[in-house]
């Protein structure tokens, strides 16, 4: 491909930039994928990045990716200016306006923030044979990047039971991480 001689001086495009929405771009259909088209690109690049890199880099990448988007879909979709309970809430109305999934919380406390919450009919797994271990590491790093904008600390979320361990939601431990370590065991 030859250059462009009118992008010579451009900066590489963002990831914000990548996001921007022209309505009438999709004009006829629209904003909605279906679950298998999503897949389709998120099982591809996991194959070959595990086959490229390995599983553990994978992991890595996927968690990592996931974060940025938390991130951004807290800054950008969210108001962060609400107590826990009505942000919880309007998450809960976002994620499945976006049909991301089902949220759940099951309990926090408030002293280490430690929160656990499930994702039912999850975009990433929800119909999956079983394979013996979760496969959600993007939502991990989305979960991550949501509560860690939110909370004003850093949050790792770990996915301790999947559709593809044998159970029917997937349940995350989020933690406070402290000095770079996971201030309690999922």
């Amino acid at each position: 491909m030859s250059n462009n001689i009118f992008m010579e001086d451009r900066s590489p495009i963002s990831f914000e930039e990548y996001l921007q929405f022209n309505e009438n771009g999709r004009g006829n259909l629209g904003d909605m994928l279906p679950v298998t088209v999503y897949r389709m690109l998120e099982y591809s690049i996991k194959e070959e990045l595990v086959n490229n890199f390995g599983k553990e880099k994978q992991i890595e990448i996927f968690r990592k990716a996931g974060r940025k988007s938390g991130e951004y879909f807290a800054k950008n979709m969210m108001n962060l200016d609400q107590p826990l309970d009505s942000f919880l809430s309007e998450l809960q109305r976002k994620l499945e306006e976006f049909k991301i999934g089902v949220l759940r919380i099951e309990s926090i406390e408030e002293k280490s923030g430690k929160i656990i919450l499930t994702v039912s009919e999850d975009a990433d797994c929800s119909g999956l044979p079983i394979l013996g271990e979760t496969v959600c590491n993007y939502d991990e790093g989305f979960i991550s990047g949501i509560l860690s904008v939110y909370t004003d600390r850093p949050y790792e979320a770990i996915e301790v039971d999947c559709w593809a361990t044998g159970d029917r939601v997937c349940r995350f431990h989020a933690n406070v991480i402290e000095d770079g370590e996971q201030t309690d065991e999922t």
